[in-house]
């Protein structure tokens, strides 16, 4: 997968050259792609304020990229293609029609796809949003806006993905206990209340037996105590572990029944009609609901992660504008460039950089490049000014196939 690096270069006649020369070189030998990235005239202000104002835009791009890197998670794990996601993520995108399940690519791979697109070209066609990062106020203004903007993101997202996860967690949990074991699986799609004989004295339980006690119960579920109706029992479910029996007898018998079929490795299971229709009613309200949440979540998610990464690059806009003043000095003369490059070609066209600006520092060194660690290309000192601007967290990893 492609990334971008956001370098930059001063106007003088020598650097003017080597970009020229770079741009012929790059396709030449297609080590990758080449624009202008315009950054507009901003407030200078005093040496020890752009100082200050480099130290914070450094942690606040680690702490952006964070959170770019957590957005993008949160959209891979909420949609995730398993189950009944396509079907919810047709009604987060207002499609109530018949799903086509042909070949069709996963809504994750399909919006991540068009995503990638749509973030290529903001970073190579970027322009400076003036509405919303007005010029005329100071860098750290600048930088103090785009700080509470990241902030409040990220406390959103914690909230939104704690009470969704919270809510799928309930629906999860109900469901398990009433399509669990046979302790708990709900038995209304297979119990009839006339099964069950509820009068005044007499009444019914429940009683689950492993495969291999049904001889045992049939011999002696009657002699477990006294005022058990002959004949009563009747297995009304089984499953691959055993099976559920029904067994009437005088409710005064209840107690010591229960007692001695414990004994015997026979679990006694309570069970209301009543209670399993309102459990019924809560997975289908929580169902609608986790429907309605994952639409908004999922829009709130998709939005804000295009949102944060628009701020993302409009900080390295402000870094490469506050490094060239401090690297280039005054008055402000520089130009920036983005590039775009694989993994592959990454080395050589780093080697050719390294060549071509040469003159801007003689010392500097880059003998151990590897652009692959996000936010190398800023830690390590090179003769230009390069910011580095991953796109790794859109890749979507195949499922093994073993």
């Amino acid at each position: 997968m492609a990334d971008f690096w956001l370098i930059s270069v001063p106007l003088d006649k020598t650097s003017l050259t080597s970009v020229e020369k770079l741009k012929r070189i790059i396709t030449k030998t297609h080590l990758g792609s080449c624009w202008r990235f315009p950054i507009p005239d901003l407030k200078v202000g005093i040496l020890d304020s752009l100082v200050r104002v480099s130290d914070d835009l450094s942690k606040l791009d680690a702490l952006t990229e964070s959170l770019i890197k957590k957005t993008c998670q949160c959209l891979k794990e909420v949609m995730e293609p398993t189950g009944d996601k396509v079907q919810e993520h047709d009604l987060a995108n207002g499609d109530h029609g018949m799903h086509q399940k042909s070949a069709a690519p996963s809504p994750l791979k399909t919006y991540f796809a068009s995503l990638r697109v749509d973030l290529m070209n903001r970073v190579t066609k970027f322009q400076w949003d003036k509405a919303k990062y007005p010029t005329a106020l100071p860098l750290s203004t600048l930088t103090d806006i785009i700080n509470k903007e990241i902030s409040q993101v990220e406390t959103e997202l914690r909230s939104r993905a704690t009470a969704y996860n919270s809510l799928k967690a309930s629906l999860q949990s109900l469901e398990l206990n009433l399509n669990g074991n046979l302790q708990t699986r709900s038995l209304n799609d297979v119990l009839r209340k006339d099964d069950l004989v509820v009068s005044e004295y007499l009444t019914t339980l429940l009683v689950v037996v492993g495969r291999e006690k049904y001889l045992r119960w049939e011999k002696s579920y009657e002699s477990l105590s006294e005022f058990v109706v002959p004949r009563s029992s009747r297995k009304i479910f089984e499953d691959g572990d055993g099976g559920i029996f029904t067994v009437t007898l005088f409710k005064r018998a209840v107690c010591k029944f229960k007692a001695k079929a414990q004994e015997s490795k026979f679990i006694v299971r309570d069970y209301s009609f009543d209670e399993e229709e309102r459990k019924q009613q809560e997975i289908m309200k929580l169902t609608v609901h986790k429907k309605d949440e994952y639409g908004i979540f999922v829009r709130w998610l998709k939005v804000n992660f295009t949102q944060v990464f628009i701020a993302w690059i409009h900080l390295k806009a402000l870094r490469v504008f506050v490094e060239s003043v401090l690297r280039y000095g005054l008055p402000v003369n520089y130009q920036a460039l983005i590039l775009e490059t694989d993994r592959k070609r990454s080395k050589k066209l780093k080697e050719e950089l390294s060549s071509l600006f040469v003159h801007l520092d003689p010392t500097a060194s880059m003998k151990e490049v590897s652009c692959d660690i996000p936010g190398l290309c800023q830690q390590e000192y090179s003769s230009y000014i390069c910011f580095h601007i991953s796109t790794s967290m859109l890749e979507i990893s195949e499922p093994s196939t073993t």
